[in-house]
C-alpha cells in the first residue's frame, strides 16, 4: 500500500469510509430492476439499466424523482408522484438484491484494512434499512464499525456530515481519515470534511469522468493497484 502510505506520511489511516454502490458494489441491475417495476406500475416504458446508471448517487428519492422525469433535471415532478413513486421503487428494491455483485478486490481490501488494525465506516446515500441485509448477502456483515445511510443523518453526501460524524465516533482527525468513493457527491464530502479521498473510476458519477473532481488518488481498480501493493502488513 505504498502510494496510500505516501498520504499519510508513512502511516496508513486510522479510518478509511467507503462509498458503497459504485465503489464496493455495482448495485445498478437491482436498482435498474426496481426503477423499471415502479414505471410500469404507472404504465410507463422502462427506463433501461443505462440511464439508470447515471441516475444513481445522491440517494432513493432522488432517484425515482430522475426516473419519473426521464432526466437528471426533476424539479417538474409532482410532489405526490414522486412520494408514491418513492413508496413502491423502495417495496420493489427490497425484494431482491441477486443481481449486485462485489467489484474485484473489495473484500480482499476490507478484509486486509481490518487484519491491519483500521477502522471502517460505510457512508452511503442509500437507505439505512436495506444496509444489514445486503451487506450480509454480499458477505460484508461484519466488515464495518459504522454504518451510515443516506436518512441516518439530517443530511447526506456531498454535505460532510456523515464524515464529521464518523471521525467523532472514531475519535480521529481529519488528517488521520480516509474516504474511498465514486462520484462527484463522494469527492465533494471528502473535501469539504478536510479528509483526503480516492476515487475509483469505474464507478457511476452520472457518466462523467470522476478525474474531473481532483481526488487525492484516482485508481481503476480495487485489486492489484499500486496503492494496494503488498508490503511487510497487506497484501489484498
Amino acid at each position: 500500500m505504498q502510494a496510500l502510505r505516501q498520504l499519510f506520511g508513512g502511516d496508513l489511516p486510522q479510518v478509511v469510509m467507503f462509498d458503497l454502490d459504485g465503489t464496493l458494489m455495482d448495485s445498478v441491475p437491482d436498482l435498474a430492476a426496481a426503477v423499471d417495476q415502479m414505471l410500469a406500475l404507472r404504465g410507463r416504458p422502462p427506463a433501461c439499466i443505462e440511464r439508470v446508471r447515471d441516475w444513481v448517487g445522491n440517494g432513493a428519492a432522488i432517484l425515482v424523482r430522475r426516473a419519473l422525469a426521464g432526466s437528471m433535471q426533476h424539479a417538474g415532478v409532482d410532489e405526490h408522484e414522486a412520494e408514491s413513486g418513492l413508496a413502491d421503487f423502495l417495496r420493489c428494491y427490497a425484494g431482491d438484491h441477486s443481481r449486485t455483485r462485489l467489484y474485484p478486490g473489495a473484500a480482499e481490501l476490507l478484509s486486509a484494512l481490518r487484519a491491519g488494525g483500521v477502522k471502517l465506516a460505510l457512508v452511503t446515500n442509500k437507505p439505512e434499512r436495506f444496509l444489514p441485509e445486503l451487506l450480509a448477502d454480499k458477505g460484508l456483515a461484519d466488515s464495518f464499525d459504522w454504518l451510515v445511510g443516506g436518512d441516518t443523518l439530517p443530511t447526506q453526501k456531498p454535505d460532510p456530515g456523515a464524515l464529521f460524524w464518523v471521525l467523532q465516533q472514531a475519535g480521529v482527525s481529519a488528517a488521520q481519515a480516509l474516504f474511498v468513493g465514486d462520484s462527484r457527491s463522494d469527492v465533494r464530502a471528502a473535501k469539504a470534511a478536510g479528509v483526503s479521498v480516492v476515487a475509483v473510476s469505474y464507478g457511476y458519477n452520472h457518466g462523467e469522468p470522476i478525474a474531473a473532481e481532483n481526488p487525492d488518488l484516482l485508481v481503476d481498480s480495487l485489486r492489484g493497484h499500486p496503492w494496494f501493493v503488498c508490503d511487510n502488513n497487506f497484501c489484498p
